[in-house]
């Protein structure tokens, strides 16, 4: 089946715009949205050998790492030592996209602002490093702050950082609970529940239990050196992914309420779609028929069609059975037209960053909104034949996108698709 085109379908009455007016990361190629999108931009690997613990024994030995990263500039020293890696990143991004909005509280009602931020991996690093802590040292080794190691800690944490009193939402489905989070921060904005979310994911997932369960599933890449080059979706030479870490959060707002207080205006984010493949725990079902119903359902939330996509961010994780899946399912929604839209993969670069994946990549796109300019996949010296669509291989291009497309698939059979709009340029000026 292929989905040449969707009929459009206008917000339900009462359904208010909703637009990023800030946005914030910790990835593996530095600090805050601008260092990432110039390093993007650059061609920049963030991939390099594992320096947190030693990978001898496994195929693979590169990851994603942040580094040059102090905890104690976002959180008290206190808080650091109670929570989990993934909550000092998810903070800190939490921080700075707040900053870049404008710390929204100034204008708009604490008690209508929420947290709804993602995690697939959550605290298990520190439950099982608590837990060994136990088994060796005894009960009086235990930290007493140990229940707060579960994944709704993080949007909790948040919302105390913040000041925020609206509902604090946690969403846990795999490689796709950013890009979920931030569909359901924007159906409670659209809906009139909250005036804004601070929405978006976090991971730390590089610890040596989940690497070394992903490398022997043969998951993880074993083009080991140089490091940079590991990560090389739709290449005929990929052989997994390389496992990252960090986080991205965006700033959600009604249009009117942003418009209302002056915020900058990124760009709109239109259009939701979800589904599940019902088909295996690891692999995409092979037709892709619910990953591109997922990409149908944005585009009709939207209330666009398959033509009006300028660009598409891929989920792209370099490994055999997603590149090839995730090529067919474009060609099922576009057609021919597939063969002619720009499309990138940031994995290339930044490695997977499982649950904070989707949320650093719909800031990619936002930015991408902004400047008129996708970034490269790099590492595609030659492609796989059944990957054969624009990977944009030559380095940054100028494409004056009005609307883009960032997809996103988890294990579980899980498949989700969010769509942002340009915003025109009175309305995304302060």
């Amino acid at each position: 089946m292929v989905y040449l085109a969707t009929p459009r379908r206008k917000f339900p009455l009462g359904l208010r715009k909703t637009v990023v007016t800030g946005v914030g990361c910790i990835t593996p190629l530095g600090i805050g949205a601008e260092r990432l999108w110039a390093a993007l931009l650059a061609g920049e690997s963030g991939i390099d050998r594992v320096s947190s613990f030693d990978p001898v024994g496994c195929g693979s030995q590169v990851a994603g790492e942040v580094r040059d990263f102090d905890p104690e500039q976002f959180l008290a020293r206190r808080t650091v030592q109670a929570v989990a890696r993934f909550v000092h990143f998810g903070v800190a991004a939490a921080r700075l996209a707040w900053d870049d909005a404008g710390t929204p509280s100034a204008a708009i009602d604490p008690d209508r602002i929420g947290v709804c931020l993602g995690s697939a991996v959550g605290a298990i690093d520190r439950t099982v490093s608590d837990g060994i802590t136990f088994a060796e040292k005894g009960l009086n080794r235990v930290h007493p702050m140990f229940p707060l190691q579960y994944p709704g800690t993080l949007s909790s944490e948040v919302a105390i950082a913040l000041g925020l009193h609206g509902p604090a939402y946690a969403v846990s489905t795999a490689c796709t609970a950013s890009a979920d989070a931030i569909g359901l921060a924007m159906s409670l904005v659209a809906s009139g529940v909250v005036d804004a979310v601070v929405t978006g994911g976090s991971e730390a997932a590089i610890f040596p239990l989940l690497y070394a369960s992903f490398d022997r599933i043969g998951a993880l890449s074993r083009l080991n050196d140089p490091p940079a080059r590991a990560s090389r979706p739709f290449s005929r030479e990929r052989n997994g992914f390389v496992i990252s870490e960090g986080a991205g959060v965006v700033v959600l707002e009604a249009e009117e309420v942003a418009k209302a207080r002056g915020a900058r205006v990124y760009a709109e984010v239109a259009g939701f779609g979800a589904t599940c493949d019902a088909y295996h725990h690891m692999a995409p079902e092979p037709e892709g028929e619910q990953g591109a119903r997922a990409i149908v359902q944005a585009l009709r939330h939207a209330g666009l069609t398959s033509a009006d996509i300028d660009y598409i961010n891929a989920h792209g994780t370099s490994t055999q059975k997603n590149d090839a899946t995730e090529t067919l399912i474009f060609k099922k929604v576009f057609g021919e037209r597939a063969y002619r839209i720009p499309i990138s993969s940031s994995k290339s670069m930044l490695g997977h960053l499982i649950g904070a994946s989707a949320a650093v990549e719909v800031i990619i796109s936002a930015l991408a909104l902004r400047d008129g300019v996708v970034p490269p996949t790099i590492n595609l010296d030659e492609p796989d034949p059944t990957c054969d669509l624009d990977y944009v291989t030559e380095g940054p291009r100028r494409v004056d996108a009005r609307a883009v497309l960032s997809t996103s698939f988890g294990f579980g059979s899980r498949n989700a698709a969010l769509v942002l709009k340009a915003v025109p340029s009175e309305e995304g000026s302060s």
